[in-house]
């Protein structure tokens, strides 16, 4: 089937993408102080041993990695990212209306600062975008990463054509719509993405309250941001290891194939990458199947 097809059927829905709370209690809180995209992060840290920097997406917090936090923290020391604006993080002032951007500058130096060496990125969404953005522009703060759902080019699951250019112009209608939303819309909006975005209902209640709870500037900056950045063309630039995982269901209504494809020639120009279909589960890969993705990143921790 052609990528087109598959982007009319599975992309769209990305654009209102990682709105998810579960529980679980830090056991220590660090917030970076002295850089100037300081404020643009909070980071709680868990446990002990080798470093793992775990980024939630779009208007998601740091709670959404509760699960496997509480197997990684045994062996691991954790650093749980939350984007200001996101969830429990207040926003801040945002004239320029950057938020990817300045957060890996901000997680960069976070790493700096605490002299962390060469950690395990794991980002999932607009945290993947992240966590290639710090492998690409930071090379060497990095050990190797995981990007869990997510695209080089978010706009390509729309338009396989698209430029960063050519985007500009739906990325400022959606930037608007987000703006202009009701409260009511934008309760139905959120129903209606996270359906498609969590397979498991129990889960869709807390992430529209997630989203709804979550600055409305910030997300439409976030979303127009997501869309007009193509980082194809850096992927050369990152020395680690890659793995991508991603998720497939039936209910896409494409073959599977299909979406193995759309995902290799997304990724075509990354050096060093390996894939991973984690099957029978919608965005939320580690929500709808929580021990597949778990055994995952056990295996990409210990490569």
């Amino acid at each position: 089937m052609h990528t087109a097809n598959i982007c009319a059927m599975i992309g769209a829905t990305l654009l209102l993408m990682s709105l998810c709370v579960s529980a679980s209690a830090a056991q220590s809180t660090s917030i970076v102080s002295e850089h100037p995209n300081s404020q643009r992060i909070s980071v709680q840290t868990q446990g002990s041993g080798p470093d793992v920097i775990l980024i939630p997406g779009l208007a998601s917090p740091r709670e959404v990695w509760a699960d496997l936090a509480a197997d990684l923290r045994k062996h691991h020391r954790i650093h749980l990212v939350e984007l200001a604006g996101f969830a429990s993080t207040p926003a801040i002032s945002n004239p320029e209306g950057k938020v990817i951007a300045p957060a890996v500058d901000a997680i960069a130096e976070y790493i700096r600062t605490h002299h962390i060496n060469a950690p395990a990125i794991i980002g999932h969404s607009l945290g993947g975008e992240i966590a290639l953005m710090l492998g690409a522009r930071h090379p060497d703060q990095v050990g190797r990463l995981m990007i869990a759902d997510a695209l080089p080019f978010y706009t390509l699951m729309i338009d396989p054509a698209a430029t960063s250019k050519t985007a500009v112009r739906q990325a400022t209608a959606t930037r608007d719509w987000l703006l202009a939303q009701s409260p009511e819309q934008r309760v139905a909006s959120q129903k209606t993405s996270i359906a498609r975005l969590a397979k498991t209902e129990a889960v869709r209640p807390a992430l529209v309250t997630a989203g709804i709870n979550s600055d409305r500037k910030t997300v439409a900056d976030a979303v127009y941001e997501l869309m007009i950045t193509d980082l194809r063309p850096e992927l050369g630039r990152i020395k680690a290891p890659i793995e991508i995982v991603y998720a497939y269901d039936g209910l896409f209504g494409v073959p599977p194939a299909g979406v193995d494809a759309m995902y290799r020639q997304a990724y075509a120009s990354a050096p060093d990458i390996h894939f991973t279909r984690i099957d029978d589960s919608f965005h939320f890969v580690m929500l709808d199947q929580p021990e597949r993705f778990s055994s995952a990143v056990e295996s990409f921790l210990n490569k």
